[in-house]
């Protein structure tokens, strides 16, 4: 193959190859040798085999991965492919190709290999289709219908809503659009930035991607070809956000053992709207680091896959209950691979909207636009037709009204004028008819105050809105805070000093750090109240699921509305702040600023040496600069802007980006040379001019590579 490579001043690849298959490859190449660690973790991930070397806290994950059929829906999305868009296809088997052969030389370097024993290696056709799916499989949240099941029995139905908020489980993103008459040059500019955990190396890597056929910068998912989310083609880019939609489904399953078949697997049964009937079964060994294996029952049912089983709760007559996941790939055999190449082949808005007629999971909110004034906000992927009931809670197996019936369609879309603006930042708006849970408004009416308060944007007027550090959702605590009378004479002074805060979650801010301690303390004191004591103790789930089911997280992110509602009358909502405040006010409030508490804790697979704490954060939850903690449990950061990005149709040069991290994903210059402009708000100009950047040392692997010709056993 014909294929070069070069890098810019921070590092960031810039691969061009002779044809779309070449280039695909060199992809792949580059993702091994830079994100080696990163993507075979990955793998594992997506085939339920990381206790091999992570040992037993992976069990968890390892089982669900299994139970889930995510390695088997990859290949069955692959077959697919395979015999209705062979191009794709061979595109995938040659990225997965270049990921082996860049593997010999990004596997080496990584000390992580080596502390493990994890070989690396083993990569097939299929396995970009389940680093997608393992990525995203929880991407939606269906685990908070565990939640609203739980909430429902035990404080009844109308409690359930008090808690839908964007919690723990959920990423979300901002997005937004400035049409060209709203811009210096008089065309549109796209920017934003994805909210998910900051993962170290980074979850999105930024990358030049050049052949005869396009050429194209954009952030990467390592492990997956192309550009899926985040791209500009030089005439037309594109930027999404999760739309929160509801798309996959749990469903009360009851089995038994009937009287087996002879071949050891059990003869297991569900009860389905026809009466009882056979289901699949088989059993698996998960290896585990340090420890015994663990055999683990792997049942699928017309529904899906069996991710809960009670098989320790069995009735009398041999019934247990258990819950079954049904999500679209695995009913379809398709993620929407088929819309990557005509992405990366776009050249208008139009191309970019029939690219993604063919999208699937995750369901996202797109925007995009183009140099001809072209404009396009809409949503893609695809979403079954069935019970609302479905969306809100678990819904049995045995009654035909919770089946699906089919697709919606078309998707929704809007209208986008010359001199509009247009924001996605995960509320309840386009992607309504489609999902039960949003993120509160808060971001997206603050982004829009801001795009409003100017009458001509530039691209690099754009990281004033990404840095917005305005906290809207500290309304409903301080307005309970100025009603409290009799407070004690430190108390009085929190509140005085509260009161007068600018509500600016700054890094540098006392006062942030002094509301976030009386928060936490509200917080915990609301959830520590009788009238939530039935919600303390979780449901008896898997270890995976548990985040969406902890009180203190839902509490918090629900604050405002539970400080609001006249629901739990028994709760003295001003006698819960009173006494956070005397709380607080005991101590020393806002002694350090809020950044000293609010740090980056990047989320990694592989253990690595004991490091110092991380940087300072400004922002918060409700912020348009979204760094998330968990108030109550902890002021540290996982999740936060996970890139940022600036597209600008006029030039494409003009256009800025940056990561958290670096480019790279091992030891060396480029590890960690963004992250000071991360935390300051700047970003890295994107550079194409190819006579700009510097060659790269040579790869024998990638020269000496020929045109794929493997066969793979599915």
């Amino acid at each position: 193959m014909n294929v070069e490579v070069r890098r810019d001043a921070w590092g960031i690849p810039h691969l061009r190859a002779a044809d779309a298959r070449a280039l695909a490859y060199a992809q792949g190449h580059n993702a091994a040798v830079d994100r080696a660690r990163q993507i075979e973790v990955e793998r594992h991930r997506a085939q339920g085999t990381t206790a091999a070397f992570l040992g037993a806290d992976a069990v968890g994950w390892d089982t669900f991965a299994r139970q889930a059929r995510l390695d088997d829906t990859a290949r069955r999305c692959y077959r697919r492919l395979a015999a209705e868009d062979p191009e794709t296809a061979a595109w995938l088997t040659a990225y997965a190709e270049g990921v082996d052969a860049g593997l010999r030389e990004g596997a080496p370097p990584a000390p992580e290999f080596a502390a493990t024993g994890l070989a690396p290696g083993g990569w097939r056709p299929w396995t970009p289709l389940g680093v997608w799916l393992s990525t995203h499989i929880l991407f939606a949240g269906f685990p908070a219908k565990l939640w609203r099941d739980a909430t429902a029995r035990r404080l009844g139905p109308d409690a359930v809503d008090l808690f839908a908020a964007d919690g723990t489980g959920t990423s979300g993103s901002n997005g937004w659009l400035v049409a060209g008459g709203r811009t210096g040059t008089g065309h549109a500019v796209i920017a934003g930035d994805p909210h998910r955990f900051i993962e170290d190396p980074g979850v999105y890597q930024q990358v030049h991607l050049v052949c005869p056929e396009f050429d194209v910068v954009g952030l990467a998912v390592p492990g997956i070809p192309g550009l899926a989310h985040f791209g500009h083609t030089g005439t037309v880019a594109w930027a999404i956000t999760n739309a929160m939609a509801d798309y996959q489904d749990l469903y009360r399953e009851r089995l038994r053992r009937g009287d087996g078949n002879g071949d050891g697997d059990g003869g297991v049964e569900a009860f389905g709207p026809g009466g009882w009937e056979a289901v699949a079964v088989h059993t698996e060994t998960i290896e585990v680091a340090g420890a015994e294996a663990v055999r683990i029952e792997v049942i699928e049912t017309d529904r899906g896959p069996v991710v809960i089983d009670a098989q320790d709760a069995e009735s009398g007559d041999g019934i247990r209950d258990a819950i079954s996941l049904r999500y679209p790939p695995r009913v379809t055999g398709d993620l929407g691979f088929s819309a990557l190449l005509p992405l990366l082949r776009a050249r208008t808005v139009a191309d970019v909207d029939r690219a993604l007629d063919g999208w699937a999971e995750p369901v996202n909110v797109v925007q995009a636009a183009d140099t001809d004034g072209g404009l396009l906000h809409r949503v893609a992927g695809r979403v079954p037709l069935r019970h609302a009931d479905n969306g809100r809670r678990t819904v049995p197996a045995w009654d035909p009204a919770y089946a699906w019936r089919g697709w919606h369609g078309p998707m929704p879309r809007a209208d986008v004028g010359h001199r509009d603006t247009a924001v996605m930042a995960n509320q309840r708006g386009l992607a309504a008819p489609l999902g039960v849970e949003f993120a509160p408004t808060y971001r997206a009416d603050r982004i829009r105050e801001l795009l409003n308060a100017a009458p001509l944007w530039t691209a690099r007027d754009m990281a004033a809105i990404h840095m917005d550090t305005r906290l809207p959702s500290a309304r409903a605590l301080l307005d309970l805070l100025a009603g409290l009378d009799g407070l004690g004479d430190r108390a009085a002074r929190l509140r005085e000093r509260l009161l007068g805060w600018d509500r600016h979650m700054a890094a540098g801010s006392t006062d942030a750090m002094a509301y976030a301690e009386v928060r936490g303390a509200v917080v915990r004191g609301f959830a520590a109240h009788p009238e939530l004591a039935s919600l303390a103790q979780p449901p008896d789930v898997p270890e995976v699921f548990r985040p969406w089911l902890a009180l203190v997280p839902r509490v918090a992110f629900a604050l405002e509305t539970l400080l609001t509602t006249n629901q739990f009358p028994r709760v003295d909502r001003a006698a819960l702040v009173r006494a956070a405040v005397e709380e607080v006010a005991a101590g020393a409030p806002g002694a350090v600023a809020w950044g000293e508490a609010h740090r980056l804790t990047p989320w990694r697979a592989l253990p690595v040496p004991e490091s110092e704490p991380g940087p300072p954060l400004a922002g918060d939850h409700d912020c348009v600069l979204c760094t998330s903690s968990l108030p109550g449990v902890t002021d540290l950061c996982a999740r936060g802007p996970a890139a940022r990005y600036v597209w600008d149709l006029a030039r494409r040069d003009d256009s800025l980006w940056v990561v958290p991290l670096g480019a790279a994903g091992r030891p060396g210059p480029h590890q960690r040379d963004q992250a000071p402009l991360w935390l300051r708000g700047e970003l890295v100009p994107v550079i194409t001019d190819w006579n700009r950047l510097v060659p790269d040392s040579p790869q024998e692997s990638l020269q000496e590579a020929q045109e794929p010709q493997e066969r793979h056993d599915l």
